[in-house]
């Protein structure tokens, strides 16, 4: 599809300029005819809590959801857009309205008609509860349904970023009939999903698998190879990589780090370590902003600097992932590599600090405690582990808190049951979409999964952020991003610790898993296997 000029200088702006994105693996495409039928079973550590990205955006979650729900588009290695459930869209010179016309004749799992109406719901939905939707489609006035084959998204303000809100990951469209209240979360389709993708939900059962079966009604008729998938569910990443290794799995991206070499050793199998430049994941440190030690800035800039980025890059990512300087990446041009506040590991500073904000050690050698909340995953937790033994030396107690996925979001957004805390965080495609959420005051009293866990609350931030979100000039809007950044690296309500790798685990039997920017967040459509 081509673009109007005005569509590429909105995907440029959304990007920034002078980003490089990294190329996706050469296994990602076969030159080999594919073959029908098998069954490509995937292997994954933990649970997800929904099969549907609307009320929690996971990457468990989006794992599963996008082999059955789709985006009205879906961006190629380039981040080029390609269409989907949108056949060719249209920008107003004025960048306030977004016309979308629709594939004719999808039909949802269940029979029923896909129409403009739900996709005016489901972009609705986001923007009401979804954890990213709030701020990425703030500026959404209404989505006009003229036909049953158009969607027009009218805008308050121009919004550079939203073409690249529409995937199926990020934004997938729902049947609005699969939601007949407000309560979304009463919903069956979360545990049920009806999709228009090319794999139909088939059953999940907890704790154990969730099975699909293909599509034999799929708009691409010729579509998906596979017969169908299963995604296992394990509680370590032992039990995946045997999976992987034995046969039993084909595919998974939570395999140990220790298996890596190994695993490439095996002709069978086929091991890739590399970035997703759609979600730009992170390791994130946070702070509980309520609780009375952590409220003094000086505190949380001698826990910053009681960390070694290096040293946990080295010793629990194997030298396989990147220190981060800031929440904002790298390969945005609104990134700030002037200053921000990269906080160098120095014990003896964070204990002058500590002594000089009022917190000296007591006879006992100890400071203070605290109560560290991680988010679940093996990387995690050895990282948790890590900030444990570090901030000892300094005197304070850290009590790792454990828990599934469920168990976390309810500790940290609801109960508010931690001081610290460790998070994964998607920075996505821009930093309106991805980061405006860690510093966002809406999410004090609007709670929702990854929003602002430190309860940060700076109206002049929010006031960059509004700003930034509208801004159609790259150079205005990275300006905007680079002054935020000096606010909150001093302010430090939280910061990077790592930027994640994605390790990918596959059988070489397996084909044409990853054919977009969001690697196995794809829809699976064009994989096969050898028999």
């Amino acid at each position: 599809m081509q673009l109007s000029r005005r569509q590429t200088l909105l995907l440029s702006v959304a990007l920034g300029a002078g980003a490089v994105l990294p190329a996706l693996p050469a296994w990602s495409q076969s030159a080999a005819t594919p073959k029908k039928g098998g069954t490509l079973t995937s292997i994954a550590v933990g649970e997800p809590t929904t099969l549907v990205p609307l009320l929690d955006s996971n990457t468990r979650t989006r794992a599963i959801s996008t082999k059955i729900l789709e985006g009205l588009v879906r961006f190629d290695e380039k981040f080029n857009p390609l269409p989907v459930l949108a056949t060719s869209w249209s920008v107003s010179p004025d960048g306030l309205r977004h016309t979308f016309n629709l594939r004719q004749g999808v039909k949802w799992h269940d029979g029923k008609d896909f129409s403009a109406a739900d996709v005016r719901f489901s972009l609705l939905a986001f923007k009401h509860v979804g954890p990213r939707g709030r701020i990425t489609f703030a500026n959404v006035q209404d989505i006009e349904t003229p036909d049953p084959h158009t969607a027009i998204v009218a805008l308050s303000k121009p919004t550079p970023f939203l073409l690249r809100a529409l995937t199926g990951g990020e934004t997938p469209i729902l049947a609005a009939h699969t939601y007949p209240t407000d309560n979304y979360a009463e919903s069956p389709n979360g545990a049920s999903p009806i999709g228009t993708g090319p794999f139909v939900f088939e059953e999940w059962k907890r704790g154990s698998h969730v099975a699909l079966k293909r599509n034999a009604n799929y708009w691409q008729p010729d579509l998906p190879h596979l017969d169908g998938l299963v995604a296992r569910f394990v509680s370590d990443v032992a039990a995946a990589s045997i999976a992987i290794e034995t046969g039993e799995a084909h595919l998974s991206t939570d395999i140990s780090l220790n298996d890596i070499e190994r695993l490439k050793q095996n002709p069978k199998l086929a091991v890739d370590v590399y970035t997703d430049a759609y979600l730009n994941n992170a390791q994130i440190f946070e702070f509980n902003l309520e609780n009375l030690i952590l409220a003094k800035r000086e505190v949380r800039h001698a826990l910053a600097h009681a960390i070694d980025r290096d040293f946990i890059n080295d010793t629990v990512f194997l030298g396989t992932a990147k220190p981060a300087a800031s929440t904002i990446p790298a390969v945005f041009s609104a990134y700030n590599n002037e200053a921000p506040f990269h906080y160098p590991f120095d014990l003896k500073k964070a204990a002058d600090l500590l002594d000089a904000a009022g917190y000296k050690k007591g006879d006992d050698g100890q400071r203070f405690s605290l109560r560290l909340a991680f988010l679940p995953g093996e990387t995690f937790r050895k990282t948790s582990e890590y900030f444990r033994s570090s901030f000892g030396k300094l005197g304070i107690k850290v009590e790792i808190l454990d828990g599934d996925l469920a168990t976390y979001i309810k500790r940290v957004y609801t109960e508010r049951g931690f001081d610290i805390n460790l998070n994964g965080i998607s920075r996505l495609f821009d930093p309106t979409a991805g980061i405006q959420r860690l510093y966002w005051s809406d999410g004090i009293k609007n709670v929702a999964p990854y929003v602002n866990a430190a309860h940060y609350n700076n109206p002049e931030v929010d006031d960059l952020f509004r700003a930034a979100a509208v801004e159609p000039d790259d150079t205005k809007r990275a300006g905007y991003f680079k002054a935020i950044q000096k606010i909150t690296g001093a302010d430090l309500p939280n910061f990077a610790v790592i930027a994640l790798p994605t390790v990918v685990a596959r059988s070489a039997a397996a084909h044409s898993l990853i054919t977009t920017i969001d690697v196995t967040s794809g829809d699976f459509a064009n994989a096969w296997l050898e028999t």
